[in-house]
C-alpha cells in the first residue's frame, strides 16, 4: 500500500511539472503572442509582383506563426492580366497561392459589371485552388433587390457571394490568436463605380453594426477593417478612414485602400491604426502588435519593397507563367497581338504615371493618347471615316505611361487599361459624339478650371488649341481656343455648330453629367450629328470593319505601332501649342476676351460689394441717429434739472 502512494505521488508530480511545462511552452508561442500583418491594396492586376510576395509572406511566417496576409481591395483592373477576370480569376486565384487570408472588394472589381464579377466569383470558388476569404459588410442587399433594374443581376451577384463564402466578417485563428477580419466600400468608391448595380450601406453605420456584433459574438485579440475608402491628406473633410476612425470604437486596424497613399507611417486616431502601402504592389506593408498591459497595441510598421532585392518565389512565379500564356490565348490573338510584341522603340521622355497630371499643361503622355483615338477612328472607319474634330482624354482613364526603350503591346494596354464596352470584352471602347463650338470652350474650361479641383478631371485634347492664364477669374481663364487642323492651321470655333468628337465611352459618359454635378451652371451634353442628346452612349460606340468595338487601347497600340522607322515621334518630345500658358497679372491679358462667366461672376461681385455698401451707408446712418438723438435727449435732461 504504501508502495503504490508513492509511486502515485511520482507519477502525479510527473504530470504536474509535465502540464505545467506544456502550458509554459503554449503561453510563449501562442496566446498573447506578438501578431503580424502583412497587408497591400489596390494592386490593380499586378500579378509580376506575386512571386516576391510569396518570398515575404513566407519569410514572414517563419519568423512568427501568428502572421496574417490581407488585402483592401481593386486587386483587380490595370493589366492584361485582368482580360482573364472573368474566366480564370487569376488574381483571387494568385492571392491563396501566396497566402492571403482575407480580401474586400474595390470598385474596379465592379468594372465588368456586377455580372462580369459574379461570374469571376463563380469561376474562383470551382477552382479548386486556395481563395482568400472575401469581406464585404456594407451591401445593402435590400435596397439592391428591391430595385428592378437591378434585382436579376444582384440576385446573380449575392448567390455566388454565398457560394464563394463571403461574409461581413470573418474571424481568423492561427498561432494561438483570433483576429476578426470585415470589409468596407466607401463612399467615392461608390461613386466611382457607376455601373455596379449595388447600393452601399453607409460605411460608418455598417462600420459600427459590424464591430458590435463582433464584440457580442467574438472573443478576438484585434478587430481589422479591410476599407477601400482612403485617406485625404488635403482636405479631412473626404478622409474617409480618418472620419471612419474617429466615429466607430473598436476598430484595431484599418487597411486603408482606394486612394492609392502610401504611409511611411500610420496614421493613428484614437486607439485606431490606419495603415497604406501604396499601389501596384509595389510595396508590401507590415504591422506588428505586441502584447502589452492587458491589450495589443502597435509595436512596429514598416513598407518592404518589392523590388529586385526580393527574389521571387519559384512555384509562384511558374503559376503567373500560366496565366500570362492565357492571356495571349484567349485577348491579345483576337487583335493579332502578343504581350510582349514590340510596337516601337521610344527615346521620348514621357511622364511617369505618378506625377502624371498632377501639374496643368500640355503633357506628351496626354497628347500621344488623345493623338491615338483619332488615328484609331480613321483606320477603323476606312472609305467610310468622317473628319473627327477632337480628341478627348481625361487624365482618370491613363492608368500607365511608357519609360525610354522598347513599348511594347502589353505596355498600350496597361496605359488605358480600365473598362468593358457593350461586348463585355476588356477596354473601354471609343464613342462618337457632337458638341458645339460653345460646348467645347467649356470643356477647354473645365481642364484649366475644375481639374484643379479634380485631378481626374484633367484634360487633354487632339486638335483643340488654347491659352490659359491661372490669374484670372475662375471659368474665364482659357481663352483663344481654336481647332487645330494641322500643319500649323488653326480655325477659330463657331459656338452653335456641331463638332464631332471621339472620347471612351466612360469620359463621354461623365461628359453627360457635367450639366447635373454643376446644377445647370455647366452644361456639356453630347449629341448625336443631328443635334439630339444623346441618352445611351453604347448606341455610339464605334467599330472597326470586322465589326468589332474599337477599344482605347488598341487606338494606341496601332498608332505606336504605325510611326516611320518604329520610332516614336520625336514631336512628342517638346511642347506644340496645344496648352499655352499665359502667366500674366497684366490687366489686359486678366480682362481679354471675357466668356459669359466672366460677366456673371462681374455682375455677382458688383452685386454684392453694391449691397455691402449699402449697408454700410444704412449703419451710419442709424448711428448718426442714434447718436444725434441721444444728444437732443442730454439737452432736453439738462433743461429739466435745471
Amino acid at each position: 500500500m504504501k508502495k503504490f502512494s508513492t509511486a502515485a505521488v511520482i507519477l502525479c508530480t510527473a504530470l504536474f511539472f509535465t502540464v505545467t511545462w506544456t502550458a509554459s511552452a503554449d503561453t510563449s508561442s501562442g496566446e498573447n503572442s506578438p501578431i503580424t500583418i502583412v497587408f497591400s491594396h489596390d494592386m490593380h492586376s499586378h500579378l509580376e509582383k506575386f512571386p516576391k510576395i510569396r518570398t515575404v509572406v513566407k519569410q514572414e511566417k517563419q519568423n512568427n506563426d501568428a502572421t496574417f496576409v490581407l488585402d483592401g481591395g481593386d486587386f483587380s483592373m490595370g493589366t492584361p492580366y485582368q482580360t482573364i477576370f472573368k474566366e480564370k480569376a487569376a488574381e483571387l486565384r494568385m492571392m491563396g497561392a501566396v497566402g492571403y487570408d482575407a480580401t474586400t472588394l474595390g470598385n474596379h472589381e465592379f468594372d465588368y459589371r456586377s455580372a462580369g464579377l459574379t461570374q469571376m466569383l463563380k469561376t474562383a470558388e470551382s477552382s479548386g485552388d486556395r481563395v482568400p476569404h472575401l469581406v464585404a459588410a456594407n451591401i445593402d442587399w435590400e435596397k439592391t433587390l428591391s430595385d428592378e433594374e437591378m434585382r436579376k443581376d444582384g440576385e446573380a451577384l449575392r448567390a455566388a457571394m454565398e457560394d464563394y463564402g463571403a461574409e461581413e466578417y470573418v474571424v481568423i485563428e492561427r498561432g494561438g490568436v483570433k483576429i476578426a477580419v470585415f470589409g468596407l466600400f466607401g463612399k467615392e468608391a461608390d461613386d466611382y463605380a457607376p455601373e455596379s448595380g449595388t447600393y452601399f450601406r453607409d460605411p460608418v453605420e455598417a462600420a459600427k453594426d459590424v464591430v458590435d456584433d463582433i464584440q457580442s459574438h467574438e472573443k478576438v485579440d484585434l478587430i481589422v477593417c479591410l476599407s477601400h475608402s482612403g485617406t485625404n491628406a488635403d482636405d479631412p473633410e473626404k478622409s474617409e478612414d480618418e472620419i471612419l476612425a474617429r466615429q466607430v470604437d473598436g476598430i484595431d486596424l484599418i487597411i486603408s485602400g482606394h486612394t492609392h497613399t502610401e504611409l511611411s507611417e500610420p496614421i493613428v486616431r484614437g486607439d485606431t491604426v490606419i495603415a497604406s502601402a501604396g499601389q501596384y504592389n509595389d510595396n508590401l506593408g507590415t504591422l506588428t502588435f505586441t502584447y502589452q498591459d492587458g491589450e495589443y497595441k502597435l509595436d512596429q510598421y514598416r513598407l518592404i519593397s518589392l523590388d529586385k532585392s526580393v527574389q521571387d518565389d519559384p512555384s509562384a512565379k511558374d503559376k503567373v507563367e500560366q496565366f500570362r500564356e492565357l492571356v495571349d490565348e484567349e485577348y491579345f490573338s483576337a487583335f493579332d497581338y502578343s504581350w510582349d510584341q514590340v510596337l516601337a522603340d521610344n527615346q521620348v521622355k514621357f511622364t511617369s504615371i505618378d506625377d502624371f497630371a498632377s501639374e496643368q499643361g500640355e503633357d506628351p503622355l496626354g497628347s500621344l493618347i488623345a493623338d491615338s483615338y483619332r488615328y484609331g477612328v480613321k483606320q477603323a472607319e476606312g472609305s467610310e471615316y468622317e473628319q473627327v474634330d477632337v480628341a478627348i482624354a481625361p487624365a482618370g482613364v491613363i492608368r500607365g505611361s511608357f519609360d525610354k526603350g522598347e513599348i511594347t503591346v502589353g505596355d498600350a494596354f496597361n496605359a488605358l487599361s480600365l473598362g468593358t464596352g457593350k461586348d463585355g470584352e476588356p477596354g473601354y471602347p471609343l464613342v462618337s459624339v457632337y458638341l458645339t463650338g460653345a460646348e467645347l470652350k467649356l470643356a477647354a474650361e473645365i481642364d484649366i478650371s475644375i481639374s484643379e479641383l479634380m485631378q481626374p478631371a484633367r484634360l487633354y485634347f487632339s486638335g483643340l488649341n488654347y491659352t490659359y492664364n491661372p490669374h484670372r477669374l475662375i471659368l474665364n481663364r482659357a481663352y483663344d481656343i481654336v481647332l487645330d487642323r494641322g500643319d500649323g492651321e488653326t480655325e477659330p470655333l463657331k459656338n452653335d455648330k456641331l463638332y464631332r468628337v471621339v472620347a471612351d465611352l466612360y469620359s463621354a459618359q461623365m461628359l453627360g453629367t457635367v450639366n447635373s454635378l454643376s446644377y445647370g451652371l455647366l452644361s456639356v451634353e453630347p449629341k448625336d450629328k443631328e443635334g439630339n442628346v444623346i441618352e445611351n452612349f453604347e448606341d455610339y460606340i464605334i467599330y472597326d470593319r470586322q465589326g468589332g468595338e474599337l477599344k482605347e487601347w488598341y487606338a494606341l497600340a496601332s498608332y505606336i505601332d504605325s510611326f516611320d522607322g518604329n520610332q516614336v515621334s520625336e514631336r512628342y518630345g517638346k511642347p506644340e501649342g496645344r496648352k499655352i500658358l499665359r502667366d500674366s497679372w497684366n490687366i489686359i491679358d486678366l480682362v481679354k476676351k471675357p466668356n459669359k462667366f466672366f460677366w456673371m461672376i462681374t455682375a455677382a461681385v458688383a452685386l454684392v460689394l453694391s449691397l455691402i455698401a449699402l449697408i454700410v451707408i444704412l449703419i451710419v446712418k442709424i448711428v448718426k441717429h442714434i447718436t444725434g438723438g441721444g444728444k437732443r435727449i442730454r439737452r432736453k435732461d439738462m433743461i429739466f434739472r435745471r
